[in-house]
């Protein structure tokens, strides 16, 4: 029996050291979620100069392979956009980091997004503002994003289904303002339900689209042009 004992004991050391062993546990550690959000901040995110601290976290903590179909979830922390199904997409990690920015974000802020898609860019708001609200057109991609946050704990953040130009009146003003689909010009009603101090990010255009940020101050409205990008469009119901 103590022989057995230490030959099993013998067996065990010599596995735990073999170097296949150390590789493929690397391995997992380097391909695993954790590893692919640090990656994810590091290599897309602060190397392009990204720099608010609140946003950086935010992505560092926020399970992007949780928002993504099954199929696509290895691909979660790429560079790129990814299809979420109904013809939308979950926008690149950059893109998203780049719009919160900003949108300079605090914690007693409340937030409007319009475009909720998988529910990742609302979680990333609910990070970092006291609450966030978001529409989405797509029946089936709102109860989705609604079950998602609410597994994952968002309790500030509140979806609705509907019509994201005419935005959230009943909540407004907002502080803050981020569309993720594509208009061909800038909603009045989102302008409008904008406070005073408020900032809106927003990409604009058809062909040719870029992202604007608009700003209200206690004189009017103020838009700056930033960069070049490709969204999907901001789509209206039926009428």
């Amino acid at each position: 029996m103590k022989f057995s004992l230490i030959v099993l004991g013998l067996l065990v050391v010599v596995y735990a050291h073999w170097p296949w062993t150390g590789r493929l546990a690397a391995q997992a550690r380097e391909d695993s979620p954790l590893a692919g959000r640090h990656r994810m901040v590091e290599d897309q995110i602060k190397a392009r100069g990204i720099k608010d601290e609140g946003v950086l976290a935010a992505m560092l903590k926020v399970p992007r392979e949780r928002f993504v179909p099954s199929g696509v979830a290895p691909q979660a922390y790429a560079d790129r956009p990814l299809p979420i199904g109904y013809g939308q997409t979950i926008s690149q990690p950059y893109i998203v980091a780049y719009m919160t920015e900003g949108l300079q974000i605090t914690n007693n802020k409340k937030v409007l997004e319009i475009g909720t898609g998988s529910g990742y860019q609302a979680a990333v708001l609910g990070e970092l503002a006291r609450e966030v609200y978001t529409i989405e057109i797509v029946p089936q991609l709102a109860d989705h994003a609604r079950n998602t946050l609410a597994a994952l704990g968002y309790r500030n953040v509140h979806v609705r289904t509907g019509d994201g130009y005419l935005g959230w009146p009943e909540q407004a003003p907002f502080d803050a303002i981020m569309v993720t689909a594509a208009p061909d010009h800038v909603p009045q009603p989102l302008v409008d339900q904008l406070a005073v101090g408020g900032r809106m990010i927003i990409p604009v255009g058809v062909a040719y689209q870029e992202i604007l940020l608009v700003s209200r101050t206690p004189t009017g409205i103020v838009q700056q042009r930033t960069i070049p990008v490709r969204f999907v469009p901001l789509v209206r119901p039926p009428r």
